[in-house]
Protein backbone atom coordinates (compact mmCIF):
# COMPACT_ATOMS: atom_id res chain seq x y z
CA UNK A 1 0.00 0.00 0.00
CA UNK A 2 1.32 3.48 -0.86
CA UNK A 3 2.56 5.96 1.79
CA UNK A 4 -0.39 8.34 1.24
CA UNK A 5 -2.84 5.59 2.16
CA UNK A 6 -0.85 4.72 5.23
CA UNK A 7 -0.86 8.40 6.25
CA UNK A 8 -4.62 8.54 5.72
CA UNK A 9 -5.21 5.52 7.92
CA UNK A 10 -2.83 6.90 10.57
CA UNK A 11 -4.99 10.04 10.78
CA UNK A 12 -8.14 8.00 11.44
CA UNK A 13 -9.12 7.87 7.80
CA UNK A 14 -9.61 5.00 5.45
CA UNK A 15 -9.58 5.01 1.68
CA UNK A 16 -11.72 3.24 -0.87
CA UNK A 17 -11.12 2.78 -4.60
CA UNK A 18 -13.02 5.24 -6.79
CA UNK A 19 -14.58 2.31 -8.63
CA UNK A 20 -16.24 1.27 -5.35
CA UNK A 21 -17.22 4.77 -4.24
CA UNK A 22 -20.71 5.04 -5.78
CA UNK A 23 -23.15 6.00 -3.04
CA UNK A 24 -20.51 7.29 -0.64
CA UNK A 25 -20.27 10.90 0.54
CA UNK A 26 -17.19 12.96 -0.30
CA UNK A 27 -15.41 14.09 2.84
CA UNK A 28 -13.57 16.97 1.16
CA UNK A 29 -13.67 19.21 -1.90
CA UNK A 30 -11.94 17.93 -5.03
CA UNK A 31 -10.19 20.49 -7.22
CA UNK A 32 -10.04 20.42 -10.99
CA UNK A 33 -7.42 22.26 -13.02
CA UNK A 34 -7.67 22.73 -16.77
CA UNK A 35 -4.70 24.85 -17.91
CA UNK A 36 -5.76 28.26 -19.24
CA UNK A 37 -9.42 27.30 -18.77
CA UNK A 38 -10.47 26.56 -15.21
CA UNK A 39 -9.25 26.05 -11.67
CA UNK A 40 -11.82 25.40 -9.00
CA UNK A 41 -14.02 22.94 -7.21
CA UNK A 42 -15.18 19.99 -9.31
CA UNK A 43 -16.88 18.14 -6.46
CA UNK A 44 -18.05 19.68 -3.22
CA UNK A 45 -17.64 18.13 0.18
CA UNK A 46 -20.84 16.24 0.96
CA UNK A 47 -21.47 15.26 -2.67
CA UNK A 48 -22.88 11.74 -3.08
CA UNK A 49 -20.80 9.94 -5.69
CA UNK A 50 -22.83 8.78 -8.70
CA UNK A 51 -21.99 6.23 -11.37
CA UNK A 52 -21.29 8.98 -13.90
CA UNK A 53 -18.84 10.66 -11.50
CA UNK A 54 -16.42 7.73 -11.46
CA UNK A 55 -14.86 8.45 -14.88
CA UNK A 56 -14.66 12.17 -14.09
CA UNK A 57 -12.85 11.47 -10.83
CA UNK A 58 -10.44 9.12 -12.58
CA UNK A 59 -9.69 11.80 -15.20
CA UNK A 60 -8.74 14.04 -12.30
CA UNK A 61 -6.22 11.43 -11.20
CA UNK A 62 -8.29 10.15 -8.30
CA UNK A 63 -7.93 6.41 -7.90
CA UNK A 64 -8.93 6.44 -4.21
CA UNK A 65 -11.18 8.63 -2.07
CA UNK A 66 -11.04 9.42 1.63
CA UNK A 67 -13.76 8.29 4.01
CA UNK A 68 -13.17 10.16 7.22
CA UNK A 69 -13.39 8.93 10.73
CA UNK A 70 -12.73 12.04 12.81
CA UNK A 71 -11.56 11.44 16.38
CA UNK A 72 -12.62 13.45 19.40
CA UNK A 73 -9.26 15.23 19.40
CA UNK A 74 -9.49 16.17 15.69
CA UNK A 75 -11.31 18.72 13.53
CA UNK A 76 -12.34 18.74 9.89
CA UNK A 77 -10.62 21.45 7.85
CA UNK A 78 -13.86 23.46 7.45
CA UNK A 79 -14.60 23.57 11.17
CA UNK A 80 -10.98 24.50 11.83
CA UNK A 81 -11.13 27.29 9.23
CA UNK A 82 -14.09 28.90 10.96
CA UNK A 83 -12.33 28.75 14.34
CA UNK A 84 -9.15 30.25 12.89
CA UNK A 85 -10.98 33.06 11.08
CA UNK A 86 -12.94 34.04 14.19
CA UNK A 87 -9.70 34.26 16.18
CA UNK A 88 -8.02 36.44 13.55
CA UNK A 89 -10.84 38.89 12.80
CA UNK A 90 -11.25 42.24 14.50
CA UNK A 91 -13.31 45.32 13.68
CA UNK A 92 -14.32 46.01 10.11
CA UNK A 93 -13.85 42.53 8.63
CA UNK A 94 -16.10 39.51 8.03
CA UNK A 95 -16.10 35.98 6.60
CA UNK A 96 -17.02 35.71 2.93
CA UNK A 97 -19.34 32.79 2.29
CA UNK A 98 -18.46 29.25 3.30
CA UNK A 99 -15.10 27.48 3.22
CA UNK A 100 -13.93 26.44 -0.23
CA UNK A 101 -11.43 23.61 -0.38
CA UNK A 102 -10.92 24.19 3.34
CA UNK A 103 -10.07 27.89 2.98
CA UNK A 104 -12.03 30.85 4.30
CA UNK A 105 -11.68 34.32 2.78
CA UNK A 106 -11.86 37.35 5.06
CA UNK A 107 -13.22 40.55 3.51
CA UNK A 108 -13.48 44.21 4.44
CA UNK A 109 -16.89 45.17 5.79
CA UNK A 110 -16.28 48.82 4.89
CA UNK A 111 -13.92 51.12 3.04
CA UNK A 112 -10.91 51.90 5.18
CA UNK A 113 -7.33 51.20 6.16
CA UNK A 114 -6.27 47.58 6.65
CA UNK A 115 -4.32 47.00 9.85
CA UNK A 116 -2.35 43.78 10.28
CA UNK A 117 -0.58 42.88 13.51
CA UNK A 118 2.46 41.37 11.84
CA UNK A 119 4.00 40.03 15.05
CA UNK A 120 0.85 38.12 15.97
CA UNK A 121 0.43 36.91 12.39
CA UNK A 122 3.93 35.47 12.51
CA UNK A 123 3.22 33.71 15.82
CA UNK A 124 -0.01 32.32 14.36
CA UNK A 125 1.74 30.94 11.28
CA UNK A 126 4.57 29.50 13.38
CA UNK A 127 2.23 27.18 15.30
CA UNK A 128 2.15 24.71 12.42
CA UNK A 129 -0.65 22.95 10.48
CA UNK A 130 -2.45 26.28 9.94
CA UNK A 131 -1.83 29.34 7.79
CA UNK A 132 -3.07 32.85 7.15
CA UNK A 133 -2.03 35.12 4.27
CA UNK A 134 -2.99 38.80 4.18
CA UNK A 135 -2.57 41.94 2.15
CA UNK A 136 0.05 44.38 3.39
CA UNK A 137 -0.48 46.34 6.57
CA UNK A 138 -1.76 49.90 5.92
CA UNK A 139 -3.33 49.01 2.57
CA UNK A 140 -6.37 51.07 1.58
CA UNK A 141 -9.21 48.64 0.95
CA UNK A 142 -12.78 48.78 -0.32
CA UNK A 143 -15.90 47.19 1.12
CA UNK A 144 -16.15 43.55 0.01
CA UNK A 145 -12.46 43.28 -0.91
CA UNK A 146 -10.66 40.09 0.16
CA UNK A 147 -7.98 41.09 2.68
CA UNK A 148 -6.90 37.66 3.99
CA UNK A 149 -7.33 33.92 3.65
CA UNK A 150 -6.89 31.26 6.33
CA UNK A 151 -7.11 27.48 6.57
CA UNK A 152 -5.89 24.39 8.34
CA UNK A 153 -3.37 22.70 6.07
CA UNK A 154 -4.27 19.02 6.67
CA UNK A 155 -7.72 17.71 5.78
CA UNK A 156 -8.09 16.62 9.40
CA UNK A 157 -6.18 18.63 11.99
CA UNK A 158 -5.57 18.04 15.66
CA UNK A 159 -7.69 20.25 17.91
CA UNK A 160 -4.53 21.05 19.86
CA UNK A 161 -2.96 22.64 16.77
CA UNK A 162 -6.03 24.77 16.19
CA UNK A 163 -6.19 25.76 19.84
CA UNK A 164 -2.52 26.81 19.77
CA UNK A 165 -3.10 28.98 16.70
CA UNK A 166 -6.23 30.55 18.19
CA UNK A 167 -4.29 31.29 21.38
CA UNK A 168 -1.43 32.89 19.41
CA UNK A 169 -3.87 35.12 17.52
CA UNK A 170 -5.51 36.22 20.75
CA UNK A 171 -2.43 37.51 22.56
CA UNK A 172 -3.22 41.16 21.86
CA UNK A 173 -5.29 43.17 19.38
CA UNK A 174 -7.00 41.17 16.68
CA UNK A 175 -4.65 40.30 13.85
CA UNK A 176 -6.83 41.66 11.01
CA UNK A 177 -8.82 44.90 11.21
CA UNK A 178 -10.17 47.57 8.88
CA UNK A 179 -10.35 51.04 10.35
CA UNK A 180 -12.72 53.63 8.93
CA UNK A 181 -11.18 56.91 7.79
CA UNK A 182 -12.53 60.26 8.87
CA UNK A 183 -13.26 62.85 6.20
CA UNK A 184 -10.75 65.67 6.66
CA UNK A 185 -11.45 69.39 6.68
CA UNK A 186 -8.13 70.59 5.35
CA UNK A 187 -6.53 73.99 5.35
CA UNK A 188 -3.72 74.49 2.84
CA UNK A 189 -0.95 77.08 2.76
CA UNK A 190 1.21 77.18 -0.38
CA UNK A 191 4.49 78.90 0.53
CA UNK A 192 7.25 80.42 -1.54
CA UNK A 193 8.07 83.90 -2.82
CA UNK A 194 8.20 82.66 -6.40
CA UNK A 195 4.54 81.59 -6.28
CA UNK A 196 3.23 84.38 -4.04
CA UNK A 197 4.67 87.12 -6.26
CA UNK A 198 3.58 85.40 -9.47
CA UNK A 199 7.00 84.49 -10.81
CA UNK A 200 5.90 80.89 -11.41
CA UNK A 201 2.54 79.18 -11.61
CA UNK A 202 1.53 77.10 -8.61
CA UNK A 203 1.23 73.35 -9.21
CA UNK A 204 0.77 72.29 -5.60
CA UNK A 205 -2.83 73.35 -4.93
CA UNK A 206 -4.60 71.00 -7.39
CA UNK A 207 -2.44 68.03 -6.34
CA UNK A 208 -3.08 68.42 -2.61
CA UNK A 209 -6.74 69.35 -3.09
CA UNK A 210 -7.41 66.29 -5.24
CA UNK A 211 -5.79 63.98 -2.68
CA UNK A 212 -7.87 65.47 0.14
CA UNK A 213 -11.06 65.10 -1.88
CA UNK A 214 -10.22 61.49 -2.78
CA UNK A 215 -10.86 60.69 0.90
CA UNK A 216 -14.22 62.45 0.86
CA UNK A 217 -12.70 65.51 2.52
CA UNK A 218 -13.02 69.20 1.77
CA UNK A 219 -10.63 72.12 1.57
CA UNK A 220 -11.92 74.79 3.98
CA UNK A 221 -9.36 77.33 2.84
CA UNK A 222 -6.30 77.78 0.65
CA UNK A 223 -3.78 80.58 1.02
CA UNK A 224 -0.57 81.58 -0.71
CA UNK A 225 2.22 82.94 1.45
CA UNK A 226 5.67 84.44 0.92
CA UNK A 227 8.67 83.08 2.79
CA UNK A 228 7.82 85.00 5.96
CA UNK A 229 7.31 83.17 9.24
CA UNK A 230 4.65 85.49 10.67
CA UNK A 231 2.65 85.57 7.45
CA UNK A 232 2.56 81.76 7.23
CA UNK A 233 1.71 81.47 10.94
CA UNK A 234 -1.21 83.90 10.61
CA UNK A 235 -2.66 82.04 7.63
CA UNK A 236 -2.48 78.77 9.55
CA UNK A 237 -4.32 80.33 12.50
CA UNK A 238 -7.02 81.62 10.18
CA UNK A 239 -7.51 78.13 8.77
CA UNK A 240 -7.87 76.68 12.27
CA UNK A 241 -10.47 79.34 13.05
CA UNK A 242 -12.27 78.35 9.83
CA UNK A 243 -12.67 74.81 11.15
CA UNK A 244 -9.70 72.99 9.65
CA UNK A 245 -8.84 69.73 11.42
CA UNK A 246 -5.83 69.09 9.19
CA UNK A 247 -3.23 71.65 8.11
CA UNK A 248 -1.08 71.13 5.04
CA UNK A 249 1.81 73.38 4.05
CA UNK A 250 3.79 72.98 0.87
CA UNK A 251 7.28 74.13 0.03
CA UNK A 252 9.82 75.81 2.27
CA UNK A 253 10.96 72.53 3.82
CA UNK A 254 14.62 72.37 2.70
CA UNK A 255 17.73 73.82 4.36
CA UNK A 256 17.77 76.89 2.11
CA UNK A 257 17.83 80.09 4.24
CA UNK A 258 14.62 81.27 2.53
CA UNK A 259 12.78 78.10 3.51
CA UNK A 260 11.10 79.09 6.76
CA UNK A 261 7.86 77.09 6.70
CA UNK A 262 8.91 74.67 9.43
CA UNK A 263 9.88 77.61 11.67
CA UNK A 264 6.44 79.15 11.14
CA UNK A 265 4.87 75.85 12.19
CA UNK A 266 6.90 75.91 15.41
CA UNK A 267 5.93 79.54 15.99
CA UNK A 268 2.28 78.52 15.62
CA UNK A 269 2.73 76.56 18.84
CA UNK A 270 2.84 73.12 17.26
CA UNK A 271 4.45 70.36 19.32
CA UNK A 272 5.77 66.84 18.71
CA UNK A 273 7.50 68.17 15.62
CA UNK A 274 9.25 65.52 13.54
CA UNK A 275 11.28 66.71 10.58
CA UNK A 276 12.57 64.14 8.12
CA UNK A 277 11.23 60.78 7.01
CA UNK A 278 12.86 57.55 5.78
CA UNK A 279 10.96 57.60 2.47
CA UNK A 280 11.96 58.75 -0.99
CA UNK A 281 10.34 60.86 -2.32
CA UNK A 282 9.67 62.72 0.90
CA UNK A 283 12.83 62.83 3.02
CA UNK A 284 12.20 66.47 4.04
CA UNK A 285 8.65 65.78 5.19
CA UNK A 286 7.51 67.34 8.47
CA UNK A 287 4.70 66.38 10.81
CA UNK A 288 3.64 68.20 13.96
CA UNK A 289 0.55 68.58 16.12
CA UNK A 290 -1.20 71.77 17.20
CA UNK A 291 -3.30 71.52 20.33
CA UNK A 292 -6.58 73.34 20.04
CA UNK A 293 -8.16 73.63 23.52
CA UNK A 294 -11.81 72.96 24.23
CA UNK A 295 -12.72 69.94 22.10
CA UNK A 296 -13.91 66.72 23.71
CA UNK A 297 -14.53 64.82 20.51
CA UNK A 298 -11.18 64.17 18.93
CA UNK A 299 -9.37 60.90 19.61
CA UNK A 300 -5.64 60.62 19.08
CA UNK A 301 -3.39 57.59 18.93
CA UNK A 302 -0.10 57.58 20.76
CA UNK A 303 2.89 56.39 18.76
CA UNK A 304 3.86 54.18 21.69
CA UNK A 305 0.80 51.94 21.84
CA UNK A 306 -1.20 53.05 18.77
CA UNK A 307 -4.41 53.08 20.84
CA UNK A 308 -7.04 55.78 20.78
CA UNK A 309 -7.18 57.89 23.92
CA UNK A 310 -9.72 60.66 24.45
CA UNK A 311 -8.26 63.99 25.45
CA UNK A 312 -9.71 67.37 26.42
CA UNK A 313 -8.21 69.08 23.40
CA UNK A 314 -8.14 68.63 19.69
CA UNK A 315 -4.79 67.70 18.20
CA UNK A 316 -4.66 69.06 14.69
CA UNK A 317 -2.02 67.39 12.49
CA UNK A 318 0.22 69.80 10.60
CA UNK A 319 1.93 68.32 7.55
CA UNK A 320 4.82 69.95 5.74
CA UNK A 321 5.10 68.64 2.18
CA UNK A 322 8.45 69.15 0.40
CA UNK A 323 8.73 70.02 -3.28
CA UNK A 324 8.54 66.37 -4.38
CA UNK A 325 4.81 66.43 -3.60
CA UNK A 326 4.31 68.70 -6.60
CA UNK A 327 5.63 66.39 -9.31
CA UNK A 328 5.81 62.84 -7.91
CA UNK A 329 2.56 60.88 -8.02
CA UNK A 330 3.29 58.98 -4.80
CA UNK A 331 5.28 60.39 -1.88
CA UNK A 332 5.47 60.03 1.88
CA UNK A 333 2.29 62.17 2.03
CA UNK A 334 0.34 59.32 0.41
CA UNK A 335 1.73 56.83 2.94
CA UNK A 336 1.04 58.94 6.00
CA UNK A 337 -2.29 60.65 5.27
CA UNK A 338 -4.50 57.50 5.42
CA UNK A 339 -2.97 56.54 8.75
CA UNK A 340 -3.67 59.97 10.18
CA UNK A 341 -7.27 59.78 8.96
CA UNK A 342 -7.54 56.37 10.67
CA UNK A 343 -6.67 58.03 13.98
CA UNK A 344 -2.99 57.20 14.28
CA UNK A 345 -0.48 59.65 15.65
CA UNK A 346 2.62 59.63 13.46
CA UNK A 347 6.00 60.37 15.00
CA UNK A 348 9.67 59.56 14.63
CA UNK A 349 9.19 55.79 14.99
CA UNK A 350 6.48 55.56 12.32
CA UNK A 351 8.48 57.69 9.87
CA UNK A 352 11.65 55.69 10.53
CA UNK A 353 9.81 52.41 9.89
CA UNK A 354 9.02 53.61 6.36
CA UNK A 355 12.65 53.01 5.40
CA UNK A 356 11.97 49.35 4.56
CA UNK A 357 10.00 49.62 1.33
CA UNK A 358 10.06 53.40 1.30
CA UNK A 359 12.10 53.76 -1.88
CA UNK A 360 9.99 54.63 -4.94
CA UNK A 361 11.08 52.71 -8.04
CA UNK A 362 10.14 55.61 -10.33
CA UNK A 363 8.45 53.31 -12.82
CA UNK A 364 7.82 54.75 -16.26
CA UNK A 365 4.09 54.18 -15.68
CA UNK A 366 3.18 54.73 -12.04
CA UNK A 367 0.73 52.13 -10.70
CA UNK A 368 0.68 53.26 -7.08
CA UNK A 369 -0.75 51.90 -4.80
CA UNK A 370 -0.34 48.60 -6.68
CA UNK A 371 3.42 48.61 -6.17
CA UNK A 372 6.03 47.99 -3.46
CA UNK A 373 6.28 51.65 -2.35
CA UNK A 374 5.48 51.95 1.32
CA UNK A 375 5.04 48.20 1.76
Amino acid sequence: MCDSLNEGQAAGRKTIPVSEAVGTVLAHDITEIRPNEFKGRAFKKGHVVKEEDVCHLQRLGKEHLFVLSIGEDEMHEDAAAYALAEALMGEGVAIKGEPKEGKINIIAEKDGLLKIDRDLLLKFNMTGEVMCATLHDNTLVRKGQVVAGTRAIPLVVKKGAVDAAVSAAGQGEKVIRVKELRKPRAGIVITGNEVYYGKIKDAFAPVISDKIKSFGGEVVGLYYAPDEESFIENRLRELIDAGADLLVTTGGMSVDPDDVTRFAIRKLGAEDITYGSAALPGAMFLIAYFEKPGSLEFGVQSSENSELSTQNSELIPVLGIPACGMYAKATVFDLVLPRILAGEKIGRLELAELGHGGLCMKCETCRYPVCPFGK
